[in-house]
């Protein structure tokens, strides 16, 4: 494997950062995780647009054009022989002093790591998944924007070991009004007499890549869409329900703290989206 390392290709066992890089002292950068599907880029111009707001509301001076990133990017994946991967893209905020100052780090560093990525066994995108609630909330969006894809994850993980002691592959998280803000990696969808719902930023969701593309299927598929508060309840009484992220996709969750949503199946809706979905990532994009 050949990662991208401050503009040379290293082998993997090489591609090492300073123990004084920010990004691993206090979770100081930014990231993209990206696919690749049959050699096209899934919306990577969306990507790197939104690596470009996520560092300026850090104020993180990326070392890179978009083109010259666009370029890293794609040549990461011909380096490793690769058409169907995930991309993860990290700027750190570089190597500096002891201490929280970002002022400290003159140089950021850029690494890309293409490879392969199964988030949820195969199985569970034909059956499924049961999800929980877990007892973490999501960090207030005056705290943290969740528009901002930092390295700082630790919300998300504690959630993952909750759903994980729940014995759940994924979970809802909560934000501190008692909203669903989304899953632990994933935003969270559900069908409701025909609609289609997912909670907004404002609430604590990531404005996800995929998310976004849901909207524009949505469309094409003539199916109602919008933003909208909602709970646990909603989830509950539900038709349908799905989550999306780079990673997992479009998958289907039929089950939320052990009560079935709709009929314990993916639903026709999901499974629209599903197809759709699976139709648009092969076309849209940057070939490599």
């Amino acid at each position: 494997m050949k990662i991208y390392l401050d503009g040379k290709f290293v082998d993997r066992n090489d591609a090492k950062v300073s123990v004084f890089d920010h990004g691993l002292l206090y979770g100081d950068g930014v990231f993209e995780g990206i696919r690749l599907y049959g050699g096209n880029i899934f919306r990577l111009e969306e990507h790197l647009e939104r690596l470009e707001y996520s560092a300026k509301a850090i104020m993180l001076q990326l070392p890179l054009t978009r083109a010259q990133f666009s370029e890293a990017t794609c040549e990461t994946c011909r380096q490793n022989g690769l058409t169907d991967a995930y991309i993860r893209l990290v700027v750190t905020r570089g190597v500096g002093d002891l201490g929280l100052a970002p002022w400290s780090c003159p140089t950021p560093t850029v690494f890309i790591i293409a490879s392969k990525i199964s988030l949820y066994p195969a199985e569970h995108y034909e059956n499924g998944l049961a999800i929980v609630t877990v007892p973490t909330r999501r960090i207030n969006a005056a705290a943290l924007p969740p528009t901002i894809k930092s390295l700082n994850y630790m919300n998300n993980i504690l959630g993952k070991i909750e759903a994980r002691q729940f014995g759940a592959l994924e979970a809802i998280m909560l934000n501190d009004q008692g909203y669903v803000a989304e899953c632990t990696a994933d935003n969270v969808f559900i069908v409701h007499k025909g609609e289609l719902l997912t909670p907004g930023a404002s609430q604590g969701a990531l404005k996800g890549v995929t998310r976004s593309t849901i909207f524009d299927l949505a469309k094409e598929l003539n199916v109602p869409i919008r933003e909208t508060n909602m709970t646990r309840y909603d989830i509950w009484c539900a038709d349908e329900c799905f989550l999306t992220g780079s990673g997992a996709e479009v998958i289907p969750a039929v089950k939320l703290d052990g009560r079935e949503i709709g009929t314990g199946r993916p639903g026709p809706i999901t499974q629209r989206v599903l197809a759709a979905f699976r139709k648009r990532v092969l076309v849209e994009g940057t070939r490599i």
